[in-house]
């Protein structure tokens, strides 16, 4: 099958793509599917990806369509001035109000962990989107680009993303915020609301060569939209 790109802005310089979970940025050790840079190429021959989203992560993610281009991002990425703003649908009703988590962190047997010994310095604003009875909605802003940072920041705040299996994400059933008029037919075992990872990379803003602003929004993946859905319906406050 055919991987369709989802492009949300363009322009001689950039284009931001709405990468779909489940598609690693660049290709994997063992090649299974078509990784994002060797989607973008078959497009563009001379694009490069100026950032990486994990896997199991979705929304904005920008690329470079020429060398000048990409050189102009990797100054931005350096300088810390790119904004980025990611959407987590996190486990347990939490209240952030500009929430500045200022952990170290450190890669240790593929998990990274809070050192402040061996740590790097990672900082992380979050704020609260809609607080549900058992769900959080909550938007993060990372001011560092470490690997799994928004991962570790959240959970280090009880705040775990929802099926994150490496950070204690829990998986969210309908009987868990249904319990009234929820019955499961016998001999069947309930499945999850949502499998995914529940992060997404809502909106990146970062400065043409000519440095026009530009800020560029993706909407939520329809499994994420139709999550918010069933707790805006079944698990309001």
């Amino acid at each position: 099958m055919t991987q369709k790109l989802n492009v949300l802005f363009e322009n001689e310089n950039y284009l931001v793509v709405n990468k779909p979970w489940g598609i690693a940025s660049l290709d994997e050790h063992v090649f299974t599917t078509p990784s994002m840079l060797r989607l973008l190429k078959k497009m563009y021959p001379d694009a490069q990806l100026c950032h990486r989203l994990d896997k199991e992560t979705s929304g904005c993610l920008l690329a470079s369509k020429n060398p000048e281009a990409y050189r102009h991002a990797a100054i931005q990425f350096e300088k810390r001035t790119i904004e980025k703003l990611y959407t987590a649908f996190c486990c347990g009703s939490h209240q952030f109000d500009q929430l500045s988590v200022d952990l170290p962190l450190f890669m240790s047997n593929k998990r990274v962990k809070i050192s402040h010994k061996k740590g790097k310095a990672s900082q992380t604003i979050l704020q609260t989107i809609t607080r549900f009875k058992h769900f959080s909605i909550v938007s993060c802003k990372p001011l560092t680009g470490r690997l799994h940072q928004i991962r570790v920041h959240l959970y280090s705040q009880n705040a775990s993303i929802v099926n994150d299996k490496l950070y204690s994400g829990c998986t969210p059933l309908m009987s868990q915020i249904k319990k009234k008029g929820f019955k499961l037919p016998k001999n069947e075992e309930e499945t999850p609301i949502i499998s995914r990872l529940s992060l997404h990379a809502a909106s990146i803003g970062f400065q043409d060569l000519d440095g026009t602003l530009i800020t560029v929004e993706a909407p939520l993946s329809k499994e994420l939209a139709a999550f918010e859905k069933i707790l805006q319906t079944w698990d309001q406050l």
